[in-house]
C-alpha cells in the first residue's frame, strides 16, 4: 500500500464514527448513481453483487432493496467503516483493495461503486473491476474529477504554495481506463454536486467528518495562523451563493459500463 492510501484509509478510519451523520452529499451523488443503474439494468437475476468501496453500507441500501442480489460482497480497505457494516448471512463483510480485489475471475453480476475509485490508480482499478464481472456484467460507479473543491483550492492559492486539493484524474482517463480494461461504456457524465454549510469552519469540519479532508501528499502541514485563517475565510466569501450557504463542490463522474463478453 502506497504512503498516499494508507494516510487516506487512516483518515477513513478516523471518519467511521462520524461518517453517516455528516454524508448528505454523499447520498445525494448515491441517489444520481442509482438512477442511472436503474436506467442501465442487468438482464437477469443477481447472484453476487460486490459493493466496491462500500463505507458503513448505508450507500447501497436502496440498491439492494431494488435488486435484491443473493449474496453482496460488500468491499472497503478501512477496517473501521467495515465494522459499522450491519453485515449478514448474505452481505459479506471483506477488507480489501480495489486495485487487488480478493475475488475470482468472472465471479460478480454487478459492481456498485460510490466514491471510491477516486484514490486508485485508474488503470489497475478498472482492470481488477473488469476480471471480477462475469462477461456481459455491469459496472455502476462514481468517482472524483480535477474540479472537485475547485473553490477551498481557489482560496488556498493566497496563502502558501502548498497542495491543500487533492488533484483527480479526469473523465476521459477513466473512459480510457475502462476501454482498455474490456468495458463497453454505456452511459458517461459530470454533474458536479455541492456540499453547503453556513461558515467555512463548518464546511471544512464537515468534509473532515466524512474522511474526505484526506489531500495532497498525506504529509502533515503546520496549522493556519490567525492571520492565514482570516484571509481564507475572506477569499472564500466571494463564493458565497444567494441562499447564504457556501458550497464545496464535488466534480462528480457518473460511469455506467458492461464487461465485454
Amino acid at each position: 500500500m502506497t504512503e498516499r492510501k494508507r494516510y487516506v484509509r487512516a483518515a477513513f478510519d478516523r471518519a467511521a464514527p462520524t461518517y453517516d451523520a455528516a454524508a448528505a452529499v454523499q447520498r445525494e451523488i448515491c441517489a444520481q448513481l442509482l438512477a442511472l443503474a436503474k436506467a442501465h439494468p442487468p438482464q437477469g437475476p443477481v447472484d453476487y453483487l460486490l459493493d466496491a468501496g462500500c463505507g458503513t453500507g448505508t450507500g447501497a441500501l436502496e440498491l439492494m432493496e431494488w435488486l435484491k442480489p443473493v449474496n453482496t460482497l460488500a468491499l472497503d480497505f478501512a477496517p473501521g467503516m467495515l465494522a459499522r457494516h450491519p453485515g449478514d448471512a448474505r452481505q459479506h463483510r471483506v477488507c480489501g483493495d480495489l486495485e487487488s480485489l480478493p475475488f475470482a475471475n468472472g465471479s460478480v453480476d454487478v459492481v456498485w461503486s460510490s466514491l471510491a475509485v477516486q484514490w486508485c490508480n485508474p488503470g489497475r482499478a478498472m482492470a481488477e473491476l473488469g476480471r471480477v464481472l462475469k462477461p456481459g456484467g455491469l459496472a455502476w460507479i462514481t468517482t472524483l474529477g480535477p474540479d472537485t473543491l475547485w473553490e477551498l483550492r481557489d482560496a488556498f492559492r493566497g496563502i502558501d504554495d502548498a497542495e491543500h486539493v487533492i488533484g483527480f484524474h479526469s473523465a476521459d482517463t477513466w473512459q480510457q481506463s475502462a476501454i482498455q480494461a474490456g468495458f463497453q461504456i454505456r452511459s458517461t457524465h459530470q454533474s458536479p454536486t455541492a456540499a453547503t454549510a453556513d461558515s467555512l469552519r463548518q464546511l471544512l469540519k464537515d468534509i473532515k467528518a466524512i474522511g474526505a479532508h484526506q489531500v495532497g501528499s498525506g504529509r502533515r502541514r503546520k496549522p493556519l495562523g490567525k492571520s492565514a485563517w482570516q484571509q481564507l475565510e475572506r477569499t472564500y466569501e466571494q463564493h458565497r451563493r444567494a441562499d447564504a450557504r457556501l458550497p464545496a463542490t464535488y466534480d462528480v463522474i457518473v460511469l455506467a459500463l458492461q464487461r465485454i463478453a
